[in-house]
């Protein structure tokens, strides 16, 4: 079976930078057994990369979140921890300035993968709008979401993200109820 995991925006500003928050760190162990799990079995590694520029705060996303984070070239643009150092030249890193990424979805979509698994932050941001636009590029594959690699500040909306994915044929692994 061909499977892809999508590391989504495991960047330094979501951890433990400018919209860090006290949940993100603890994710890096698990995301990395991931990581590793994919690649012993041979199967594809994504990574997308949160990305923005000097002119943020004057973009429709800088005026409803007016927080300058994953400026490019800054240190808080680049992968957090054992992360970084598992992303390899030949894996596919899309630098997306938005929440969702057409570029990652047209990937999906010409690839032949029949399961996609999405993990990284933020759970109720860039994870679900990624999942759905792999949903979409990829109808008859499994598109998965393991909840223990993927959290958001406000575990209100973390639970509510998961939800709606569940709504959206997108199984959710690992959740605590």
């Amino acid at each position: 079976m061909r499977r892809a995991l999508i590391v989504v925006d495991f960047q330094k500003d979501f951890v433990d930078g400018s919209l860090g928050f006290a949940q993100a760190p603890f994710l890096e162990d698990a995301i990395c057994a991931k990581i590793e799990a994919y690649r012993r079995q041979g199967q594809t590694v994504i990574f997308t990369f949160d990305t923005h520029g000097d002119d943020y705060l004057h973009t429709q996303e800088g005026r409803n979140l007016p927080i300058a984070h994953c400026l490019k070239g800054c240190a808080g643009w680049e992968l957090y921890g054992r992360v970084a150092g598992l992303c390899r030249p030949e894996d596919l890193q899309i630098e997306k300035p938005g929440f969702g990424s057409l570029e990652l979805a047209e990937y999906l979509r010409r690839s032949e993968f029949e399961q996609v698994e999405l993990i990284g932050l933020v759970s109720n941001i860039c994870v679900i709008s990624n999942a759905v636009l792999a949903k979409a590029a990829l109808p008859e594959a499994e598109i998965i979401v393991d909840a223990a690699c993927t959290a958001s500040a406000d575990p209100a909306l973390h639970e509510k993200a998961l939800d709606v994915m569940e709504g959206l044929q997108i199984t959710v692994v690992n959740r605590n109820r």
